[in-house]
């Protein structure tokens, strides 16, 4: 049966996890497309929305959303995913696979779209602003004069 590795990155924060998944958990996640958003429940995100942005097959090849299906194959490349051409107008014919999750797939990329609101209710936790006491201005003294 399929067994992923699904990173989660939240663009929000800037942080990414690593969830494992195996067999009836994995199974959601095969038949999609790079590009298709679904719910984040199989990847113990539950009311999140999260969008597949690529991946890797079990010998390290690349998934290129440009290429149909699920299979391998060899085709030329000047840039993108896949390739990273070294000078300008550089192409090579490169073996990528398809934009299809199969049970072939090993690492599945996946970016948070949307977070669950929070309830009114509750406010989310705000950092504490450091503040500084003002200082204190002391009023001029009104000038007194001496008797004469």
């Amino acid at each position: 049966m399929a067994k992923f590795k699904v990173i989660v990155s939240d663009p929000e924060t800037g942080t990414s996890k690593v969830v494992e998944l195996a067999d009836t958990r994995a199974s959601p996640l095969i038949g999609k497309k790079i590009g298709e958003v679904m719910d984040g429940a199989p990847v113990d995100l539950p009311a999140h929305k999260i969008q597949i942005t690529g991946g890797s097959d079990k010998d390290g090849f690349a998934m290129r959303p440009s290429v149909h299906g699920g299979v391998r194959r060899r085709i030329v490349l000047s840039g993108g995913v896949g390739f990273n051409p070294k000078n300008e107008g550089m192409r090579r014919r490169k073996t990528v696979r398809g934009n299809v999750i199969t049970d072939e797939i090993v690492q599945v990329n996946v970016k948070i779209l949307e977070k669950p609101k929070a309830k009114e209710g509750k406010k989310p936790k705000e950092k504490k602003e450091e503040t500084t006491a003002p200082a204190k201005e002391t009023a001029p003294k009104p000038e007194t004069k001496p008797p004469a």
